[in-house]
């Protein structure tokens, strides 16, 4: 009999000794070519080609090359970020330019996630099971005592209304509209149905800050503990088994994302008076799964190993 797939989480770096070496380019190389084959996918899917990709890789070497690795606080000259991209200098020349003139970031959480984390977080907006309660749309409907939907938007922001970010909301089909004046949150996550755009905006700000906690881990002279980058994995599954994995991974980021959202509402209100530097944060999760390969024919011998787990790299 076959011993049981179990899944295997991963240790992480060490926490005491730093990254110490030269640069990896063969194994660099290995791992760039493992991301981009589901960034290959991403673009065939939308449009876009190769000499676009190229455009971009060249703006993001360059940018990241002024942001990170100037000398002595003093920056870098073109022939520098040259050297270091291999981009060429009339290249770096011209993208310098865009970049300090395209400086301003958009937002990529959206007012709308803002208003449904703290609807799932703060305990007024809960009910006794933290379930996320049904709230009036306006005082008017609500029972006395018991907030509505304006005060959570209110709490959010006070430059935008609350009439649009609902109508946003049930744009996207997170939310549910009552018959009796309520309106009813759908899920513990701000996932959007519908807006292509939020979707975007989701994948650029989750799986750059993914990318950027692992090259922190790999850096040839990380400063710093490792940040936060495991996962765990099984294999030899049957559809309807990995169907229950998924199920179980999302009742479990639910209650970690209650968890966590309601003890970053207490930071950000105690930080708020503290005048020293501010810091972002991103905690997530990920489920996926795949074919793991091609079912050998009667009487063909196997090529599936027999060992069942294997340990992820941080």
């Amino acid at each position: 009999m076959k011993p049981p797939s179990v899944p295997v989480v991963a240790p992480q770096q060490s926490e005491v000794l730093p990254v110490a070496g030269l640069p990896e380019p063969a194994l660099a190389a290995q791992a760039v070519g493992a991301v981009f084959k589901p960034l290959a996918r991403l673009m065939i899917d939308h449009g876009l080609q190769v000499p676009d990709v190229v455009e971009l890789l060249k703006t993001a070497l360059v940018q990241e090359a002024v942001d990170s690795f100037g000398l002595n606080g003093k920056g870098s000259s073109d022939t520098r970020i040259a050297l270091l991209t291999g981009v060429h200098r009339k290249d770096v020349k011209r993208l310098r330019t865009q970049t300090t003139s395209a400086s301003m970031d958009t937002p990529i959480a959206t007012l709308a996630a803002s208003v449904v984390a703290r609807w799932i977080s703060e305990p007024r907006f809960l009910n006794a099971d933290h379930t996320a309660r049904a709230l009036a749309r306006t005082p008017k409907h609500r029972t006395p005592g018991q907030p509505d939907f304006s005060t959570l938007v209110a709490e959010v922001s006070s430059d935008v209304g609350a009439r649009a970010v609902l109508d946003e909301l049930a744009r996207l089909g997170v939310v549910d509209l009552q018959d009796d004046g309520y309106v009813a949150l759908k899920a513990h996550a701000f996932v959007p149905q519908e807006g292509l755009r939020e979707s975007f905006q989701f994948l650029a700000a989750n799986v750059s800050a993914h990318l950027a906690a692992a090259a922190h881990n790999l850096a040839p002279r990380r400063i710093g503990l490792p940040k936060l980058e495991q996962s765990a994995f099984s294999q030899d599954l049957s559809v309807e088994q990995a169907e229950e994995l998924q199920q179980l991974a999302r009742s479990l980021w639910s209650r970690a994302l209650q968890q966590f959202l309601q003890m970053a509402t207490v930071a950000e209100q105690r930080s708020v008076e503290d005048p020293g530097p501010k810091t972002k944060v991103r905690f997530g999760v990920y489920f996926n799964d795949t074919i793991q390969s091609v079912q050998p024919r009667q009487g063909q011998q196997s090529t599936v190993p027999k060992r069942k787990t294997r340990k992820s790299k941080p």
